[in-house]
């Protein structure tokens, strides 16, 4: 018989002569030098049967499989993507990872490691040249002697850059280059009206956009983690305090709470000229569902058929208040009223005006920033109010949506603050 089949006989004859044997009583000391020397010899035993495995193609041939991957999979009862991984490893062990398959033949580095090494060493630019590609295995090796399989592929993904620093720079930068043009071919955004009420908003979007987004909402959401006013345990504002941001309780709701408030704070003046004049939302309502806060409101931003055209009159109040739309009132005879106001929104020094006068969010125990808070017109601005510092306050997203919703009164306190209580 071949030396290779000799030895695994003989290998299987030894265990079986320690089958019976409990290693409760071995001293820890010998417990741990086993423990190692076990680990050592399945990285052996791993090499022995890659180095067959590479070699067996005409195994898998003589039965019909397509692989050598497949016909462990079948005969070996184990899975076939794992199979299939081992084969892989075997091939790129036998076709040129010379100082991997040494490491891992002596037990130097395990079979884990020993994938993370040589998918390193696979994803290297063929235009590195052998030369880099056999200094980036040898350091990996080197590498592995004191780093888990984890930390190795972090070192592995920027191994060009230690063992050829100036190659790296013009790699990276090609890799770069590369990346951002599959994301311009690949970018998309879908707007779908759900027809509940709400619209599914989804796509694939460059990484430098999403940067962009994620920092402006988290401009908005970060002041939220002292919020009294968004309820918490202590176990919740920990995990939002753990897990940072995009990963917190609740934390999907508040980016689209905060998605909505960019949306508001736009100036339409700096968007691009649409339709011969700004690119505005109109909302159009009848007076008297403006005045009462009942019935609802037709939502135009010159996309037709898009599907989300309706909404309450109690959101064109709220809208009409704070955000940069064109509110236009209808008569009885349809007949347009007012076409927006000149007033309706509050100046810049009107805004640090409140912002020194208030500072923080003034609905009772909420500690927003003002600098995050909207300008609340106290007399509603569809009911004549005007926009003067009288007639405002400062109130966070949340609160300034309860002055607005009927379900809540909203009563001042003898300290300035506003109480907002679910009427009953």
């Amino acid at each position: 018989m071949h030396l290779m089949t000799d030895t695994a006989v003989a290998v299987k004859e030894m265990l079986k002569a320690v089958a019976d044997v409990n290693p409760t009583f071995m001293p820890a000391d010998e417990k741990a030098a086993t423990l190692l020397a076990w680990l050592e010899i399945e990285s052996q035993v791993a090499e022995l049967r890659l180095r067959v495995m590479s070699a067996a193609g005409d195994v898998a041939e003589s039965e019909g499989f397509h692989s050598t991957g497949t016909w462990l999979a079948h005969h070996g009862r184990v899975r076939r993507a794992d199979a299939m991984a081992d084969l892989r490893l075997a091939e790129a062990l036998d076709r040129g990872l010379p100082v991997l398959a040494r490491a891992l033949r002596e037990g130097a580095v395990n079979l884990a490691q020993a994938r993370v090494v040589a998918g390193a060493v696979g994803e290297l630019p063929d235009r590195v040249g052998q030369d880099v590609v056999a200094l980036a295995e040898a350091e990996l090796v080197r590498l592995a002697a004191d780093h888990d399989p984890k930390e190795l592929a972090v070192l592995g993904r920027r191994i060009l850059e230690v063992v050829d620093p100036e190659r790296f720079e013009d790699e990276e930068r090609r890799r770069l280059d590369d990346a951002e043009k599959r994301a311009q071919e690949k970018q998309r955004l879908r707007i779908r009206a759900v027809g509940d009420g709400t619209t599914r908003i989804s796509g694939v979007v460059p990484d430098a956009v999403a940067a962009r987004l994620a920092t402006y909402l988290h401009a908005f959401t970060n002041p939220r983690l002292a919020d009294g006013a968004v309820r918490r345990t202590s176990d919740e504002q920990s995990d939002v305090e753990k897990n940072g941001f995009g990963h917190g309780v609740n934390r999907p709701r508040q980016l689209a709470e905060a998605f909505a408030q960019l949306l508001e704070t736009v100036d339409p003046k700096r968007l691009p000229i649409h339709g011969g004049d700004a690119t505005n939302v109109t909302v159009t309502i009848s007076l008297e569902a403006l005045t009462s806060g009942l019935g609802v409101a037709a939502l135009d931003n010159g996309v037709p058929g898009d599907g989300f055209d309706r909404i309450t009159a109690r959101e064109a109040r709220r809208l009409a208040c704070n955000a940069q739309i064109i509110p236009a009132v209808l008569g009885k005879d349809s007949e347009i009223l007012d076409l927006g106001r000149s007033t309706r929104l509050f100046s810049k020094a009107q805004r640090r005006a409140l912002l020194l006068r208030d500072q923080t969010c003034r609905a009772e125990g909420c500690s927003i920033p003002g600098t995050w808070a909207e300008a609340h017109h106290l007399v509603p601005w569809s009911q004549g109010g005007d926009s003067d510092l009288d007639n405002a306050v400062l109130l966070c997203s949340r609160h300034h949506h309860r002055a607005h919703d009927a379900a809540y009164d909203m009563t001042r306190l003898a300290s300035g603050d506003y109480r907002f209580a679910r009427r009953t």
